[in-house]
C-alpha cells in the first residue's frame, strides 16, 4: 500500500510539473522556415556571383548583371543575415556574415589611387576630354550645350542618331572642332569622336556598336584616342559583350610608349574582370585616379543614389587626370563624364 501510494504521488508530481513547464517550442522561439528557407535561396545566388567575382571570371547570365551592382548586393544580403537570426539559424547566420565580409572586401576602389610621381617634371600640354553616351541620340541638345559651355578639347560620343550626325554638322560646331569623325548607321550604333586638334591614322575596333579612333597631334604630340562602346551585357549578349571589350584591351595593350585615351560607355565596372583586364594592361581609370571610382553614372534614374559606373576615361602612362565632373544631360539615361587632362 505504501508503495503504491509513493508512485502515485510521484507521477501526480511529475503531471504538475508537465503542466507548468514552457512549451518546447515556445523555449526554442519560433523557427520561421519560409523565412530561413528565403535567406538561404539569396544568399545562394550572391554565394555564386561572389564567387566568380573571386574567381576573377564574369560567368554567365545574369552574373555579369549582378555584378554591374555589386556594392548593393550588401543590402540583400543584411536582409539573409536578418531571416536567418529570426528563424535562428546560426550555420546561415555564419554563411550571410561571409557574404558581407567578402562582397565588403572587393569595395574597394581597383587600380591605384595617386596618380605617378609628376613633381618638377612640365607638362607637355594640357586638354580637356567629355564622353557622352546620348541614349539614342536624344540628349543631343543638351550636349551641343554643354560642349559650348565646358569647351572640351576631344569629345567622345556614343548612340550619336541621325540628328546627332547634323547636329554635328552644326558650322559654328565644325569651325570649333574641324577634325572629327562620325561612324556607324545612327541609334545605338552612331558614334563620333570630335577634336580641335588634327587626326591621323584612322581606325575602327570592330564591334556591333560603333567604335572610332585616331592619332591626334595635341601640341606636336601624338596621342591615341578611341572612343569606347561594346555591346552590353544583356542575355544573350554576354559573349559579344566579351568578345569586344577584349578587343578594346588589345588595343590598349598594343599602344607601347604611344600615350592612350579610351573613352565612352563601357558598359562595364570595376567589378568585371573583362574590364579590369583593360586597367591590367596599365591603363588607369581616371575617376578611380580623382577619387571617384564608384561613382554611379547609369542609370540617371536612380543616380547618385544607385547605379553603376559603367562611363569612363582610361588614361596610359604620361597621361594624367588634374580634375573631373561628372554631368548630367536632359534626354539620356547616362551621366556624362569630363576630365581636365595633363600629357608629360
Amino acid at each position: 500500500m505504501y508503495t503504491g501510494a509513493s508512485t502515485r504521488r510521484d507521477r501526480d508530481a511529475t503531471d504538475d510539473d508537465d503542466l507548468y513547464a514552457p512549451a518546447d517550442d515556445g523555449r526554442r522561439g519560433p523557427r520561421h522556415p519560409v523565412i530561413a528557407a528565403l535567406s538561404v535561396l539569396t544568399l545562394l545566388v550572391l554565394s555564386v556571383t561572389l564567387g566568380f567575382r573571386i574567381g576573377d571570371e564574369d560567368g554567365p547570365t545574369p552574373v555579369p548583371q549582378l555584378l554591374a551592382f555589386l556594392p548593393w548586393l550588401l543590402a540583400p544580403a543584411w536582409l539573409a543575415a536578418l531571416g536567418a537570426a529570426l528563424s535562428r539559424r546560426w550555420l546561415v547566420m555564419l554563411w550571410a556574415l561571409a557574404v558581407l565580409a567578402g562582397t565588403g572586401w572587393f569595395l574597394r576602389p581597383y587600380g591605384p589611387s595617386a596618380p605617378a610621381d609628376t613633381a618638377g617634371r612640365p607638362a607637355k600640354a594640357q586638354f580637356r576630354v567629355l564622353t557622352a553616351n546620348l541614349k539614342y541620340g536624344a540628349a543631343t541638345p543638351d550636349l551641343v550645350k554643354t560642349v559650348r559651355r565646358e569647351r572640351p578639347q576631344i569629345v567622345s560620343v556614343q548612340e550619336c542618331d541621325a540628328r546627332c550626325a547634323v547636329a554635328l554638322r552644326d558650322p559654328a560646331l565644325r569651325e570649333e572642332y574641324p577634325h572629327r569623325i562620325v561612324t556607324g548607321d545612327g541609334g545605338a550604333r552612331g558614334s563620333a569622336l570630335l577634336s580641335i586638334y588634327p587626326l591621323r591614322d584612322r581606325s575602327e575596333v570592330r564591334g556591333r556598336l560603333s567604335m572610332p579612333g585616331a592619332v591626334a597631334d595635341v601640341h606636336g604630340e601624338r596621342v591615341a584616342l578611341q572612343v569606347a562602346h561594346p555591346m552590353p551585357p544583356k542575355p544573350g549578349s554576354t559573349a559579344a559583350w566579351r568578345v569586344e571589350l577584349d578587343r578594346l584591351r588589345a588595343v590598349a595593350a598594343a599602344r607601347g610608349k604611344l600615350p592612350t585615351l579610351i573613352a565612352g560607355d563601357f558598359n562595364s565596372s570595376q567589378d568585371h574582370a573583362a574590364f579590369r583586364a583593360i586597367l591590367k594592361t596599365g591603363m588607369h581609370d581616371a575617376a578611380r585616379m580623382l577619387g571617384n571610382s564608384r561613382t554611379p553614372t547609369w542609370p540617371t534614374r536612380t543616380t547618385p543614389v544607385l547605379g553603376a559606373q559603367i562611363d569612363h576615361v582610361l588614361l596610359s602612362e604620361k597621361l594624367l587626370p588634374v580634375d573631373g565632373e561628372f554631368l548630367d544631360l536632359r534626354g539620356t539615361d547616362h551621366r556624362a563624364l569630363l576630365v581636365n587632362v595633363k600629357l608629360f
